[in-house]
């Protein structure tokens, strides 16, 4: 999957996309070409390519106070802010339909700061009564797995496709049940982990005091709470061991559950989320955190387990309550733990939730003007270009045998592309959104969502839904349905119009970073293990598979060596799937774009060939900057590189960057023959 922070824009930002063109020929009628205003023209791309690439744009536009870090996602998302608002401000005026009713009752409920002040903790108070009323450990499960419909307690369940037979969808049990990201936080020794880890416990009290805790008991809870926590985070899976689809499946009767885990009735907690009649048999993650869990629910006293529940109901609530409470939430887990200086804009956040609750049925709206029939045959064909080359590679591949390389053909002809927008739109008439607080409209939400989920058990799998809306600035690869799907905002350049892209710009920024980064994604260490029904399932000769992961291996190796802030380092093992998907992607949309017209003509724009065109325009797939904190934070808990590993360091791995950019032993860019990565 692509990953980008979605956010908004600034003044400078756009004014820098209109900065003076320059060049032979003119890349777009209405502004500049953004490839050549962006670079950094006094870096030199053989040593740093992402600040070549980037640099100019980047000096010129400083972090805004409520980010933590700005780019090209955040520009794609400042054109969606901006059409989202007035949809719903004229829904508001004028609501019609019952959509422009729902669109206007969430609108208004999340813009009345007035009333949210007012109300303070009241929409919540109705789950602080029923934590207050438990008196033993199963009706504290039993709430626990109703309150996990919108929070994080105890544990991840939810309805998903089993790997191992695609065709069913199956109950899932992961690890969870932590305040933070993951089990990092609670052991890591770097500075900036062990600061955020010693202001959780006083956070933590904070927001219990809003519920009306005294300070000194909330003091005291919170203290519990994060013990209680670090014995869940002992027994969770670090990011990459997450990433090993067969050792995180692990099929069982709901009846082995209940040994693994004993002090929790299962079947009463999946009867109170209303699945338990299709789940005699479930998948879990990992089975050594429910044994943990249900220790823990026995050895910790009830009382911590009560407050636990508390506080796990005002932190996932808290961004739909009042100013306050919102305002302490951001300054934990916005000011210090990602480093943004101030909160984002009230209408900004409530397009954020309201694209969480029913983004696709504002998607329906967005494509009518916004992504037509033209642009979506062209990034169409453009994934069948993308298919194609692959295919080559794969035939000309000399370390995989031929029977392999006969199943791998076979699942690259089955991947289904899913471009622009859904041939079925959702039918969120059920929704019970109106005029109600803004928190229990978001609650609503997630609980129309679950019952959405959980109505999906025991029917035929839907192959044509998409987990993604179409005004998104991200793709997916999906490997159950061996699918990739590819929503209309992925392919938007901010300030310019889809027709004013020449192809050099378009394979780099789509072919490359997008498309063929999602089609690697079926081929990938992880995605390799699913077949080409989408089912986790060897199709491998065991050679070919020690031949693959020693390749990777050396992937791994050159992604450790990367520093990233401060003493921190890439993951190299937990970040593999990305980076081969980048490296793939490149190579896929080079091999494609050497077949177009422009890249024989050979003509150039602005100054630059269309060779240079293809990398800068990959690049610009990745401009942005972050924030120290932010990069920190990534670097635990994402599985992606940061945006200038993304660009140089599969760079370093493409025989053709060097040709481009004649680069030479000595160069920083530059890595021998023998480390450069040699996978597909």
């Amino acid at each position: 999957m692509k990953n980008y922070l979605r956010s908004g824009v600034s003044i400078s930002a756009m004014a820098f996309f209109l900065a003076c063109n320059q060049g032979d020929k003119k890349a777009g009628a209405g502004t500049p070409d953004p490839l050549a205003a962006h670079r950094d023209t006094t870096v030199d791309p053989r040593q740093d390519f992402f600040d070549y690439a980037n640099g100019g744009w980047i000096k010129a536009n400083p972090i805004p106070a409520e980010y933590s870090s700005w780019g090209i996602g955040n520009l794609v998302k400042e054109e969606l802010y901006n059409r989202l608002r007035a949809i719903n401000e004229k829904a508001a005026d004028n609501p019609g339909d019952a959509i422009s009713n729902k669109i206007a009752a969430f609108w208004q409920s999340g813009m009345d700061s007035v009333k949210l002040n007012a109300d303070g903790i009241k929409p919540i108070a109705s789950h602080l009564q029923a934590i207050d009323a438990v008196t033993n450990i199963q009706e504290l499960a039993t709430l626990s797995a109703k309150l996990s419909v919108f929070t994080g307690v105890l544990c991840g369940v939810y309805i998903g496709q089993d790997a191992k037979n695609s065709e069913v969808m199956a109950v899932q049990f992961w690890q969870g049940g932590l305040g933070l990201p993951n089990r990092d936080y609670y052991f890591n020794t770097d500075d900036r982990t062990a600061k955020i880890r010693a202001a959780y416990p006083g956070h933590i009290s904070k927001m219990l005091q809003f519920t009306g805790m005294p300070a000194g008991q909330a003091d005291a809870a919170a203290t519990d709470i994060v013990a209680l926590e670090t014995i869940l985070a002992k027994s969770s899976r670090k990011l990459e061991a997450l990433r090993d689809p067969n050792a995180n499946y692990n099929k069982m009767p709901v009846s082995q559950l209940n040994k693994i885990a004993e002090n929790i009735d299962w079947k009463a907690f999946l009867e109170q989320q209303g699945i338990s009649k299709f789940a005699d048999t479930v998948i879990v993650g990992q089975p050594e955190f429910y044994t943990t869990l249900s220790n823990a629910i026995k050895s910790q006293k009830l009382d911590t387990w009560k407050n636990y529940l508390k506080w796990q109901v005002i932190n996932a609530a808290a961004p739909y309550l009042s100013d306050t409470i919102s305002a302490a939430d951001f300054a934990f887990y916005g000011k210090l733990m990602r480093g943004q200086e101030k909160q984002q804009v009230r209408w900004k956040r409530v397009l954020d939730a309201e694209e969480s609750a029913m983004g696709e049925a504002l998607g329906q709206l967005f494509v009518k003007e916004y992504f037509n029939a033209n642009a979506k045959k062209r990034y169409e064909n453009l994934v069948e270009d993308i298919r194609g080359a692959l295919k080559t590679r794969i035939q000309q591949l000399t370390w995989m045998s031929d029977s392999t390389k006969e199943k791998a053909l076979y699942k690259l002809s089955k991947i289904t592309k899913k471009v622009g927008y859904p041939d079925k739109w959702k039918d969120f008439s059920a929704m019970d959104i109106k005029a109600q607080s803004y928190f229990e409209n978001n609650l609503r939400a997630m609980e129309w969502w679950h019952q959405y989920q959980v109505a999906k058990l025991g029917k035929p799998v839907d192959r044509t839904e998409w987990d993604m809306t179409p005004q998104t600035y991200n793709a997916y690869y999906n490997p159950s349905n061996n699918e990739i799907v590819l929503p209309a905002g992925i392919f938007t350049v901010p300030g310019k119009r889809d027709e004013e892209l020449d192809d050099a710009l378009v394979f780099g920024y789509a072919g490359a970073s997008t498309i063929g980064h999602e089609i690697t994604h079926g081929f990938d260490d992880e995605g390799r293990q699913f077949d080409a029904d989408g089912n986790l399932k060897s199709w491998w000769s065991k050679e070919d598979e020690e031949k693959f992961n020693k390749r990777a291996a050396v992937m791994v190796q050159q992604f450790n060596e990367y520093v990233v802030v401060d003493s921190l380092r890439i993951n190299g093992k937990a970040t593999l799937g990305e980076n081969i998907a980048d490296l793939g992607g490149i190579l896929l949309g080079w091999d494609a774009f050497q077949k177009t017209e422009q890249f024989r003509k050979n003509e150039k724009i602005s100054g630059l060939s269309p060779s240079e065109r293809y990398f800068l325009g990959y690049s610009l797939g990745w401009l942005s900057h972050t924030k120290k904190e932010e990069l920190a934070r990534r670097v635990l808990t994402d599985v992606h590189s940061p945006a200038k590993f993304r660009v140089n360091g599969p760079f370093s791995d493409v025989d053709a960057f060097y040709d481009v950019y004649g680069l030479k032993p000595g160069d920083k860019m530059y890595r021998p023959d023998s480390l450069r990565v040699r996978i597909w």
